[in-house]
Formats: structure tokens, sequence, C-alpha cells
């Protein structure tokens, strides 16, 4: 499916959705006392790939691709190494995992993800690796003098939680990474008491938060849909 053909299903309260984030965004930037277009660059493209992912969508894995990149060069000015990592080591490397998969279970010719049901084996895994991925990289962070450390560590296991469902091609992706959104809101808050530049991030992950509880009430529309054989 052509970029225009994805842009119009859209649904008139997605295209809402989508306006409206990328207005608060913008607005957020133009009143930040210092515009910094990198990071202005990266909230835009980080909100119309979540309306995509949303609709679960193989265009949103490819621009979350993108998204990983700026965001891990954005985090780093910050020394908030545990965003590097997780989005450099962890949730780029994942959203390619997630594409191929994506890639490989198509739902009919619909242009969505066929959605699957999350075995017990599978969240056993994910808590077993989701402890082992936050003990690892508290130990690095603190080694690497991270900012906020408790909770940039919090962030790399949501974020893991997150991207481990998002390539299970399970709803429950986007509760992960509605909680990532509230931990990064904070990151990003304590980030501009330091440095008022950094205000626009917050408006971002306000409107990240926004897409993913979207994101999650339209997968669960899919799902029973999908079930359904319409």
């Amino acid at each position: 499916m052509g970029l225009r053909s994805c842009f119009a299903t859209l649904t008139p309260f997605e295209r809402r959705l989508w306006i409206i984030s990328l207005v608060v965004v913008t607005l957020s930037f133009l009143l930040s006392p210092e515009v910094d277009y990198l990071n202005l660059l990266a909230s835009l493209i980080g909100v119309t790939g979540l309306i995509f992912l949303a609709k679960g969508m193989v265009l949103g894995q490819i621009i979350t691709i993108i998204f990983s990149v700026l965001y891990a060069i954005i985090s780093y000015s910050y020394a908030y190494y545990g965003e590097v990592l997780t989005y450099a080591a962890m949730t780029l490397p994942m959203a390619v995992v997630s594409l191929v998969q994506w890639l490989r279970h198509p739902f009919e010719d619909s242009g969505e993800v066929e959605i699957a049901k999350v075995r017990g084996s599978q969240v056993a895994v994910m808590f077993l690796l989701a402890i082992a991925v936050t003990v690892i990289f508290y130990f690095v962070l603190g080694a690497l003098g991270t900012a906020n450390l408790y909770l940039s560590t919090f962030s790399v296991t949501t974020s893991f939680v997150a991207v481990y469902l998002t390539a299970l091609r399970s709803p429950l992706y986007a509760l992960g990474y509605s909680l990532n959104d509230v931990v990064l809101i904070g990151l990003w808050i304590m980030a501009t008491i330091d440095n008022p530049a950094y205000a626009p991030m917050v408006a971002c992950f306000v409107m990240f938060l926004a897409n993913d509880i979207y994101g999650y009430v339209n997968w669960q529309h899919m799902h029973r849909r999908q079930r359904s054989g319409r």
C-alpha cells in the first residue's frame, strides 16, 4: 500500500487526532524559548507514525525506525543514555523485527497486520527478559552517569515490554507504550526544569499518550472485526 493510500485510509476521527497532535507539537516548539528543529522534526514524525501503528499498518513500523534514530540523537544531547541505548539498541532493532513480522502476517488485503493472541509462555518469557533487561540496564546506566537513573531504567523496562508485544502483534503493545509515555513525560519534565527548551518534548509525549490510548482501543476493534471475518 502506497503512502497516499495509507493516508486515505484515515477515518475522520483519526485525521483530527493526527492534525491536533501536529498542531500541539508545533505550537509547543514555536512557544519555546529555544527552537530545536531536530526535536520538532522527530516529534512530528513520531506522532505520524503512531497513528499508523494504531491502524496496524506497516508504515507505522517504518516511521518508528526513523523516529528511533532521531530520538536517540536528541536523548544523547541531554545525557539520557537510557533513552539512547533503549532506542538505538532495542527499539530500533525490535522495530525492524516487528516490520518483518508484520510484513509476514498481513490480514487478507486490508493493509492491516493480522492480530495475534499472546500465549502464556510468551508472557512468561517477556517477564523474565524484562527483569534481566532492567537489572542489566540499571548498572550500565549507572556507570554512564545517566540523569534520573531510576526513572530512566524504568523507561527501559516499559519500552522493552512495549516493543516485545508489538513484535507479537498484540493489542497490549499500546498499553506498554502508554505506560512508557507516562514515564517519558516525567523524564522530560525534569529536563525542562533545567532547560525550558525541552518543554516541547513534554507536549510531544502527551500527544504520544493520546495516540497510544487510541491505538489500544482501535486494535481491540480490529481484533473483533478480524475474528468475525469482516
